[in-house]
Formats: C-alpha cells, structure tokens, sequence
C-alpha cells in the first residue's frame, strides 16, 4: 500500500490482530447544520483507549461529518505513534464506522461524484496507505452509540 492512492483502499484481511482499532462517527445537526463526531483508538496489545468528541462547525451535511471526524482520527493516530518515535508503517489498523457510504467508497465499492467528498476520500486514502495494512469494516449502529455515545 505505498505510492499514489488508487482512488480506493483494498482490504486486506490480517493475518494477525491489528496493532490500532479506530472508530468512528459523524453527524451534523440539520442536514446540513452544525457538524459533530466522535472516535475511539483502541490499541490491541494492552487495551488502551483514547476517546475524543469533536465539534465541528457549522454547514456540515452528515456524511462530511463522517469524513473529517475519520480525517481527525487518523491524523491523531499518525501524531501519536510518530511522537512514540515509530512509523505508522509499523502497524496494522482496522476502521471501524456505521457510515456505509464512507466505508464501501474508501473500499471502491461505491462510486463518489461530489466534488468535496472526493477530497475528503482521497485525504483519507493518504492517511490510510501511510498503515502496513488496512481493513475497512462496517458495523452496526447500536455498536457506534455502545462505544461513542451517540
């Protein structure tokens, strides 16, 4: 997974548990309103947990909340193994989100025409490829409020 995003991230199904669990939920208040998310880091070897709610701003539709809060929560993971003094090429990570639409066009499987989700998709490409492997898993929603709160 290194070089230039291909316009989609290929699952690969590890052979061992993934070193990062990343969850994550957006939505926005008014369709669009005000923007909000929400997620979870989760190292597996130990169980540690960093849990972190995001407001973020006005204008948001629900599926540009989805995708900045995934955008944070990456980034945050990338600073914090980077400041460890390690690579994000070190480790294996599986995304964990409700959000069909963000999950199936991250995986290729669904195509994306919006101008501004397209950025926001290929952003999240980058950051993902930065990953040894990546998989990209829907869950239910029950199991975002469980874990999020909402």
């Amino acid at each position: 997974m290194t070089g230039k995003p291909t316009g989609h991230l290929h699952s690969r199904s590890m052979a061992r548990p993934p070193d990062y669990i990343l969850t994550f939920d957006g939505g926005s208040h008014g369709n669009p309103g005000r923007g909000y998310g929400s997620y979870a880091i989760t190292r597996v070897q130990d169980g540690a947990q960093r849990l972190k709610r995001l407001e973020l701003g006005d204008d948001y539709t629900n599926n540009e909340a989805e995708y900045d809060t995934l955008i944070i929560a990456l980034q945050d993971l990338i600073q914090r193994i980077e400041k460890a003094g390690r690579r994000p090429e070190e480790f294996t990570l599986e995304v964990r989100g409700d959000s069909m639409l963000v999950i199936r066009q991250l995986q290729g499987k669904w195509k994306t025409r919006e101008p501004r989700m397209q950025q926001r998709k290929e952003r999240c490409l980058q950051l993902l490829e930065r990953f040894a492997a990546v998989e990209l898993k829907t869950q239910p929603r029950a199991e975002s409020v469980r874990l999020l709160g909402h």
